[in-house]
């Protein structure tokens, strides 16, 4: 029997909403602010792509520098997480939002928690940079001149993990006080500025086509434009954020000390958090070097007569960063709106809000993500052609593409999922969870490890996917123990006639693929990226059109249930 009970709950508290809580939106709320971060994270991610566009024109998708800078930018990203990340974006929200209402706004305890992050980051950064070698060496299976320019390409992007964290604790305390847009829109900066000296790179050093860059001929000049713009494009992301910071009138200042503030509690529920996010991250490092194993074989393999080109740790890279488009632009805007009301229903523990916003939210979240995975395994090629400098390397990004598009969905449902334990400051059991995916991944990386080289990566994209799966049913497992059920049949029906409108959406891509050339090699489509461009454009639309079309048919209202009140909003400010 379908669990439906709780979807009529409203969102807010049975009670009656919190005045003077920022962080508790309503529906219409919802929809805003959502709307605002989409916004934010679609021309942060389309310029994003346009940038990785640029890098594998730069530097390849599959050539002899593109995996050790990959490997080396990151590190920073990926220490940040495993370190701090977890805190930051997932346990600081809730103590935020109790400390938000408190006489001062919070404004002590936020003080002292900048000062701490600052000093905190400062450290990690520092002690990272100056172990860069032996990261390096861990990470990777690079050795020789590979290893060298990898370690350089490090010392340059390491110092990132300092801004990323006060980007992020930044970021979390707007959100938590009910700004949401310069979080999302702040990467804009960002991708403007690594465009722009990926351009002159370019310009100035040619092309990987017509000048095949190597570890042997690489100059500091080329480190300078490649790995400095990435790190500056990341400095001045983090800097913005507190222009929008002091517009709240906090009047925050350096302060420090943690007798009173809370900060003991928060130290405590982070330091469960952090063993979590070493293990999750940790994880990833070991499909990094995996994935190295590859990169080390391409020489050889290239050097054959026919040369054979393989996929690499760049290529595993851009499809990870494609496939996870609609989580990045709908899912996460959405669930990061929907985290503070599941905060603020924990605090006032209302367990049936909880559970309505939950069913609520991997409902609405479907419409798009289903969507997106249809549109991604349909469009597999040209994107690949987008983010390449050959036919050969387009359709190899094509195949990671299309293995990781499966998994998309469940990308996102498993990530809202486990907001509701950390918007209850439960952070035992994310760490139970996290403990479960990880002995799989890792099982699943070595056994990708074990193929032969052309196929280590695809193996790897297929983990990826299959490990999305396994998150979902494990953390439904544990939150079902935790919240009780919250509707997850109709959540399951709601995604099953979801997954029929995209079949039928892809079959209308697919004939339009067929009908440009997708699958013949001299096709039209794979002579350009100009042409792959415009074949995404027109599929996008006429699947965009089809799939709207089955939703009505189908009658499934989460669309209208998220688009209305914003569309609403529109008519009003028209009128």
């Amino acid at each position: 029997m379908s669990d439906t009970n709780t979807a009529s709950i409203p969102l807010h508290d049975a009670r009656g909403p919190v005045r003077d809580d920022p962080s508790a939106p309503r529906s219409g709320s919802t929809a805003r602010s959502s709307a605002i971060m989409a916004a934010g994270t679609l021309v942060s991610r389309i310029l994003g792509l346009v940038r990785v566009a640029l890098l594998a024109t730069a530097i390849g998708a599959s050539g002899q520098v593109s995996d050790l800078f990959t490997s080396a930018n990151n590190l920073p990203n990926f220490l940040y997480l495993m370190l701090a990340g977890g805190v930051f974006n997932a346990v600081l929200v809730p103590q935020i939002i109790r400390a938000s209402r408190q006489p001062d706004r919070g404004a002590d305890y936020v003080s002292r928690l900048l000062t701490l992050a600052a000093m905190a980051l400062l450290v990690l950064a520092v002690l990272a940079t100056l172990a860069a070698p032996f990261i390096v060496g861990v990470t990777t299976s690079f050795t020789g001149e590979k290893l060298a320019l990898a370690t350089t390409f490090a010392f340059w992007c390491l110092p990132q993990i300092f801004f990323y964290g006060m980007y992020a604790v930044t970021g979390q305390i707007l959100n938590a006080n009910g700004s949401f847009g310069p979080y999302m829109w702040a990467p804009v900066v960002n991708n403007i500025v690594s465009i722009a000296f990926l351009v002159v790179f370019i310009v100035l050093m040619g092309s990987e086509q017509a000048e095949r860059h190597s570890p042997g001929t690489w100059t500091s000049t080329q480190t300078l434009l490649l790995a400095g713009g990435t790190t500056l494009g990341i400095v001045i992301q983090a800097l913005v954020l507190f222009i929008p910071l002091k517009r709240l009138g906090l009047g925050l200042r350096p302060k420090f000390g943690l007798r009173g503030t809370g900060l003991g509690r928060t130290g405590r529920l982070a330091s469960v958090t952090i063993v979590t996010m070493l293990i999750g991250n940790g994880l990833y490092l070991v499909n990094q070097r995996v994935a190295t194993i590859a990169t080390d074989a391409r020489p050889a393999l290239l050097a054959q007569d026919p040369p054979v080109e393989i996929a690499g740790l760049t290529n595993l890279e851009f499809g990870s960063m494609v496939y996870q488009l609609p989580h990045a632009v709908i899912a996460l805007s959405l669930a990061t709106v929907m985290f503070n009301q599941l905060s603020s229903a924990h605090a006032d523990g209302n367990l049936p809000a909880v559970r309505a916003t939950l069913s609520q939210g991997l409902r609405i979240i479907g419409v798009a993500t289903v969507f997106g995975s249809a549109a991604l395994l349909t469009f597999a090629g040209p994107l690949g052609v987008l983010f390449s400098e050959s036919a050969e390397s387009a359709a190899l990004n094509g195949v990671i593409i299309a293995i990781l598009a499966i998994g998309a969905p469940f990308l996102s449902a498993n990530f809202f999922l486990t907001r509701v334990f950390y918007a209850g400051e439960d952070v035992k059991t994310p760490l139970k969870i996290q403990l479960v995916l990880s002995v799989v991944g890792v099982v699943l990386a070595l056994v990708a490890g074990m193929f032969d080289p052309r196929l280590i990566v695809p193996m790897l994209a297929v983990a990826y996917s299959l490990g999305n799966v396994i998150a979902v049913a494990v953390s439904h497992t544990f939150l079902t123990r935790s919240i009780g059920r919250y509707g997850a049949g109709h959540v399951f029906d709601v995604h099953v006639r979801l997954a029929v409108a995209g079949i039928v959406a892809a079959l209308a891509g697919t004939a339009l693929c067929w009908a440009f050339g997708g699958y013949d090699a001299d096709g039209f489509l794979w002579q350009s990226k100009l042409n792959a461009l415009l074949v995404l454009a027109i599929g996008g639309v006429l699947m965009g059109v089809v799939y709207l079309g089955m939703l009505k048919l189908l009658r499934i209202r989460e669309l209208d249930e998220f688009a209305g009140p914003l569309l609403a909003r529109f008519r009003r400010s028209g009128a």
